[in-house]
């Protein structure tokens, strides 16, 4: 099954597939795929391919959703990182309170394919946006929520929605200097609750979202966030919010414990709903997050007695097509395949075709370059490696992986092809 990064063949039926060919059309549910049988140890996938491990999903969609559930908070995960909704489906049923997105096209995809409750952790700008999310809130079942950090803001959003039917919720951002979003002081902020306040009725404030993520240390993301919880507490005695409880929302991928300690510590009791926004934890990586969750396990206490943690569950394979040099194999994958910004894509699993089973990678060998179509491969001269030979790579950011694929394949623990993934980006 050939998963196409970005173009996957659309006018082809799947009835005369060769399994050997391994191409998916776009067309083909899950249920034909499944049916064809299809295993990657067998090439029976078109390499370069994106790779999801069912077990692994499992055990990271579990894992979070029972830390969460620990600190008596609630769970609404980017859905930007993987634009699937089959996984948002996953995300859902495992006990998550809603979906995170950033724009609205994505809140339209998420619409379509029957999530309900949405926040959107970005301000509402644009006629055209506006009207998407209109559009949208016209269905009473669908709750949404959008952020605002400016009086101008406001004031748009005021001027559209007046005298249509659709109210829109929002929560004031709180930002930190240098960095993106949200107020930096108590005078933005007041100029914004000023506007909320000439736009009751049409624009109603429900609470407050902060992002830590642009911070570096800890000391200034617990500061960062006991500023917010004093924010919340102060405009909740004034009587400005309209949502009981009022919401309170934090945490990207790395430091979701310490939003969750903060949180949970001040006070807010049933006045106050939080909200949790990590994506990036159901295929996890091994580059920063998995930095970060080694910190998590090491100092959270939670963490502690739940053990195990997080598990990458995503790998691009490919084939060794060259050995130009002694120390040099060339694969099939490139910046149009796996993402790069955060560190190369790192070799884990070697497989030959016809062989039993894969084998960890050497530990030496090591990715030094992506070109738009090939990767770089560092080896040992004499090294077991052949032209044809199969290599599976670990991806830092899975973010940047996911917007590359249309498709990708869920295999169980013997490399079938069990179920598909679809990305909406």
């Amino acid at each position: 099954m050939r998963v196409e990064s970005k173009h996957v063949q659309e006018a082809v039926s799947i009835e005369p597939l060769n399994k050997g060919i391994g191409i998916l059309p776009e067309v083909a549910t899950a249920e034909e795929v499944v049916r064809l049988g299809w295993n990657l140890l067998r090439e029976d996938l078109s390499l370069p391919t994106a790779v999801l491990y069912q077990d692994k999903i499992e055990h990271n969609l579990r894992w979070m959703q029972q830390f969460i559930d620990a600190y008596g908070v609630k769970l609404a995960p980017h859905g930007k990182t993987t634009m699937a909704p089959s996984l948002f489906e996953k995300q859902l049923k495992g006990g998550a309170w809603g979906i995170t997105l950033a724009t609205a096209h994505q809140v339209q995809v998420a619409y379509a394919h029957g999530v309900r409750k949405v926040l959107m952790a970005n301000q509402l700008v644009g006629k055209r946006n506006m009207e998407i999310i209109e559009k949208l809130l016209a269905d009473s079942q669908f709750e949404f929520y959008c952020l605002v950090d400016s009086a101008a803001n406001v004031d748009q959003l005021s001027e559209y929605f007046r005298g249509r039917e659709s109210r829109l919720q929002v929560l004031v951002e709180l930002g930190v200097a240098g960095g993106r979003c949200g107020v930096r002081d108590d005078a933005q902020l007041q100029q914004v609750l000023d506007a909320l306040e000439r736009a009751q009725g049409v624009v109603e404030l429900c609470g407050i979202e902060m992002y830590e993520g642009v911070l570096k240390d800890e000391e200034s993301i617990r500061s960062y966030l006991r500023r917010g919880s004093g924010v919340l507490k102060r405009i909740l005695s004034e009587k400005r919010i309209g949502r009981h409880p009022a919401l309170i929302s934090g945490a990207g991928s790395a430091w979701y414990d310490v939003v969750a300690e903060e949180f949970a510590a001040a006070g807010f009791g049933d006045a106050v709903e939080i909200v949790l926004r990590p994506g990036c934890y159901l295929t996890h990586d091994v580059g920063n997050y998995a930095t970060q969750q080694h910190r998590i396990l090491d100092s959270n206490p939670i963490a502690r007695e739940m053990r195990s943690g997080l598990v990458p569950a995503l790998h691009v394979w490919t084939y060794v097509q060259s050995i130009p040099e002694p120390e040099l194999a060339v694969v099939a994958m490139g910046r149009r395949d796996a993402a790069f910004d955060s560190g190369l894509p790192s070799p884990a699993l070697h497989f030959r075709p016809g062989s039993k089973e894969p084998h960890a990678a050497p530990s030496h060998w090591e990715t030094t370059k992506l070109m738009d179509q090939h990767g770089y491969l560092k080896i040992a001269p004499g090294d077991d490696v052949r032209v044809g030979d199969m290599v599976g790579f670990n991806i830092s950011h899975p973010c940047l992986t996911f917007d590359k694929w249309r498709v990708l394949s869920i295999l169980d623990g013997n490399y079938n092809v069990v179920d598909v993934v679809k990305t909406y980006f």
